[in-house]
């Protein structure tokens, strides 16, 4: 819309009578300033997005300029067609690589302007799956990486958003160890990335039919989604013609197992390890990432028939019995209704 204004008022003439003033030749608006036509109108988000990508990149610069670039980058992306024309402006290659920046802040910033370009878009997923991002994605969380938690975080933001509903992503993912870095972050000295792990595996583990999800809150009647919606390439309507494209459940729950991600969820949950820089938060789970621990758990077994092996059982009915000692029946302290946290309870039996 904002490129049909720009070329209307380019191309317009003046309408004046021409009879009221017959030796003035019409003057076409294109003699206006450009800079007039950017104050009415405002740039282009494309152009935008080229000069704020542009200054990130620009090392001559000083860090809070090209900081605050990439924090524009980021909201003109939470659109998105901006978030689309990463790939149209061949942006993607040159925002992976400010992940070698030297600068943490910068690294940062760039994993915020990823994981929110291909959040809940899976047209800019599969763009960024094509650079094959994971291995840099995953150095992050590596130990041997002595990366700052804040940068740990951001990559379980920029893993979550390219994961999530696609199903495609889950194979390279795997290839390069990812699950064997999610469990080691499930234990991570910073309590914020535990949280964002064990969210990201149940949102792994949810992955509900796409084309219900989409059908039930368009508004229309039954009839009315049988004949299906015109399918757009950069929209989750696009997984109605192939569900299974976001069925990430199936790789998730292999890996459960397969990987050691259970044992690591019922050890955290029920044995915590010691949070803090220097370990210093021990003793108990934070209770945020316990309740997202017991969901977690709990989706396995309700959506899935999950079971768990004797001494998994064991650890976790010890965890319950503690947590009845001293609080009120029916499991609101764990997140779960007094219903969830029966069908969890008969897990274990």
């Amino acid at each position: 819309m904002q490129s049909l204004l720009r070329w209307g008022i380019e191309n317009s003439s003046s309408n004046a009578d021409s009879s009221a003033a017959p030796s003035v030749p019409a003057r076409r608006m294109t003699d206006l300033d450009p800079g007039v036509i950017d104050a009415i109108l405002g740039r282009p988000d494309s152009e935008l997005m080229k000069e704020a990508l542009a200054k990130a990149q620009d090392a001559s610069l000083d860090e809070d300029a090209r900081l605050t670039a990439l924090d524009d980058l980021e909201m003109l992306v939470e659109n998105i067609d901006n978030a689309n024309d990463l790939e149209k402006l061949g942006m993607w290659e040159p925002l992976q690589g400010l992940l070698g920046s030297p600068s943490d802040d910068v690294r940062v910033q760039a994993l915020w302007v990823i994981g929110t370009a291909v959040q809940n878009n899976p047209s800019a997923q599969r763009a960024y799956l094509a650079l094959e991002p994971f291995q840099a994605l995953l150095d992050f969380l590596s130990p041997s990486s002595r990366a700052p938690a804040q940068l740990r975080s951001k990559a379980i933001y920029a893993l979550s958003g390219v994961l999530k509903h696609h199903a495609a992503a889950l194979a390279p993912f795997e290839a390069a160890g990812g699950w064997a870095a999610l469990r080691g972050a499930l234990s991570d000295s910073d309590i914020g990335v535990r949280r964002k792990t064990a969210f990201l595996l149940n949102t792994l583990l949810l992955s509900e039919d796409t084309t219900t999800s989409i059908r039930a809150g368009s508004g229309g009647t039954d009839s009315e989604a049988g004949a299906g919606p015109r399918v757009h390439p950069n929209s989750h309507a696009a997984l109605v013609a192939d569900p299974s494209s976001a069925d990430t459940a199936r790789a998730t729950l292999r890996a459960l197992r397969t990987d050691g991600l259970l044992p690591a969820l019922v050890r955290e949950l029920t044995v915590p390890t010691p949070h803090g820089p220097d370990g210093e938060e021990g003793g108990s789970c934070d209770a945020d990432f316990e309740e997202k621990l017991v969901r977690l758990l709990h989706t396995y077994v309700a959506v899935h028939g999950g079971t768990f092996d004797v001494p998994e059982k064991h650890a976790l009915k010890a965890f319950l019995a503690t947590k009845r000692a001293g609080q009120s029946e029916g499991g609101g302290e764990l997140g779960l209704g007094a219903d969830e946290l029966g069908v969890f309870e008969s897990a274990l039996a």
